[in-house]
Parts: C-alpha cells; structure tokens; sequence
C-alpha cells in the first residue's frame, strides 16, 4: 500500500515456528497497508487464518535472507527487527524514517544472529503487566504495523456499522512473485526442513492443511 506520502511497509516471514501463524499475519498485515508478504525459504506454510484477506495481498518469496535482503534494499526500505534487544527503540516512540520491512523472530527462540546482521534497527512493544514474558508473533505483528500506519499516515479505511468495508475480491488474482526452483534451491529447502524439524520449527501437527494450505498452492510451480 502506498500512501500519499509515499511510504511502505512489508513483513517478512522467515523461521516462523507455527506455519497457522503466517495466515494470521497475513490477515493483520491486510488490515494495516502492507504492501507485501514476503516469505523466506520454506514456501509450504499454512494460510489458515486469513479469513480471505490473502488475495488483497502481494506475496514474494526468496530463497535466502540475503536475496530479501537485496530486494528491499534496491527499494531503499530499512529493515526493522521486532526483538528485545539492547539497543531497540519502543514501537511507541515511532522511530521509522522511510519505508519499512518487519522481521519478526521465530516464537521460541525469537530473531537468528543472522537475521539481527540484515535489521538496521530493532523496535520493541513495552509491557506493563508480570504475567508474560511475551506475545504471540502474530500479536506483536498486529501492534507494530499499525503503529507504523500512524507514524505513515496511512488513510483510515471506510467503516460501515460495526465494521470496515471490504474490498471486492479482485477478479484477477493478485500477482504472487515467487523463485523458480533449481536442483540447489531444492536441495537447501530439504536442508532447512530438516534443520528446522530438529528445532521444533514448523509444526507439522496441525489438522486441515490440505484445504487450508494456500500459500503452497499460490507458489505451486506452472
């Protein structure tokens, strides 16, 4: 979404623990002007949760940090880590200057040491209760794009009662902008798989995936 000021925001989605949390993300990311969804790696995450929204919402998908890393760059956006770090600046104090990527740490073990390297500067959400050391990533996602949708201006939706107006469905798919596969990338995707198995990463125990899987389907090779 650009805004007459010409700021825009992503989200990218890289190590995400629980693959429903990327249709919840992309329902929050629909809802708060982003521009795209971009997905890192894996591209079999499960959209469960995004109650349609992800046909009003671009996606891309890299294989690598550092090819997202590239593309954001050449559109002169800085990437913003949602983590807890010595450095970081509350959400709240709005210190974004331009167009923003958020990366978003993986639920268990929050940001990589090599997704902190690609963040130009980090945010995070200031909590006042004793009761949690945390929230959920889909949560902290909702609370620091919209924050961003302040700081940008971005223009209020239209409300009709108790609820904002939908867009009509497009009747052109929106365009999905993803890598083409090669015998490397495959190799690396069943590498991180299994990497990520080890580590918890992407529960494999949710019900429902075939219907609900659309990310897969949107990336699906022609």
């Amino acid at each position: 979404m650009d805004d007459e000021r010409g700021f825009e925001s992503y989200v990218v989605v890289h190590n995400i623990a629980k693959r429903h949390n990327v249709g919840t993300l992309a329902r929050s990311a629909t809802a708060f002007g982003v521009s795209e969804l971009i997905l890192v790696g894996r591209r079999d995450f499960n959209a469960f949760g995004s109650h349609g929204s992800s046909s009003h919402l671009r996606f891309r998908h890299f294989h690598s940090l550092s090819d997202a890393h590239l593309f954001l760059k050449e559109r002169d956006c800085d990437i913003c880590g949602v983590e807890i770090t010595d450095n970081a600046a509350a959400v709240n104090q709005h210190p974004f200057k331009k167009s923003t990527a958020f990366l978003f740490g993986n639920e268990g073990t929050g940001l990589s040491a090599k997704e902190c390297e690609i963040c130009d500067f980090f945010v995070y959400i200031p909590q006042y209760g004793c009761g949690t050391a945390s929230l959920n990533v889909t949560v902290a996602a909702s609370i620091v794009l919209h924050h961003f949708g302040v700081w940008a201006g971005f223009s209020e939706r239209t409300r009709d009662g108790n609820k904002f107006v939908v867009a009509e469905r497009p009747v052109k798919q929106v365009k999905r902008n993803f890598c083409t596969e090669s015998a490397d990338s495959i190799a690396e995707e069943r590498k991180s798989r299994r990497e990520n198995a080890t580590n918890g990463f992407f529960d494999e125990s949710e019900e429902g995936d075939s219907p609900s899987n659309l990310l897969n389907a949107m990336f699906g090779d022609k």
